[in-house]
């Protein structure tokens, strides 16, 4: 088993009505998120905030952002 790699992003998008948000690598690739994987608690996030992240398998079979801490 591997440990998952911290990563480093911006957040793209975030709607809170939804609770559902993008965030954006410093390379260009776009992980989805749901704001229950927003640490400490928090269930919302600012476009424009920088975080730390880890990139998990998802639902849908696609890979999705996890553990988002606001640096």
């Amino acid at each position: 088993m591997t440990t998952p790699t911290v990563t480093r992003g911006t957040v793209e998008e975030f709607d809170e009505g939804r609770g559902l948000g993008v965030i954006r690598t410093p390379e260009g690739v776009r992980y989805p998120f749901h704001c229950t994987a927003i640490a400490g608690g928090s269930r919302s996030i600012p476009v424009g905030a920088d975080a730390l992240f880890t990139v998990v398998p998802g639902h849908s079979g696609r890979w999705e952002a996890a553990s988002l801490h606001r640096i």
